[in-house]
């Protein structure tokens, strides 16, 4: 049973950081894709941030290039979201997303992925 569990979420004022984590269980492909969501009040899920674990191959939203940066951690297990330069659009639950099998599309369509986890809140004041 593949699980993720994020942690990380808080509050801060813009112009701050903070790094998201997700811890992925239950899995042995080390070809998994990793995909940070996000969705705001009142707006669609969107993608903002890509990591192939087989590869180390990144992709990121244009609204957060720059901004963030998404790593994987060195027990392999683990999917960060370093969040720089905070701002109040930023605002969001954010969820990381796995797929241990690929059938092509992009990063950012939320269909490609199987295993989601459950949200952590994120939210930066003026």
């Amino acid at each position: 049973q593949v699980q993720l569990v994020e942690s990380g979420g808080g509050s801060v004022q813009a112009g701050g950081s903070l790094r998201l984590s997700c811890v992925v269980s239950g899995y042995t492909s080390s070809t998994v894709r990793m995909g940070w969501f996000r969705q705001g009040p009142g707006k669609e899920r969107e993608g903002v941030a890509y990591i192939y674990f087989g590869g180390g191959n990144t992709a990121y939203a244009d609204c957060v290039k720059g901004r963030f940066t998404v790593s994987q951690g060195n027990d392999k297990n683990t999917v960060y979201l370093q969040m720089n330069s905070l701002k109040p659009e930023d605002t969001a639950m954010y969820y990381c997303a796995a797929a241990l099998r690929w059938g092509g599309g992009d990063w950012y369509q939320s269909q490609r992925y199987t295993y989601w986890g459950q949200g952590t809140q994120v939210t930066v004041s003026s």
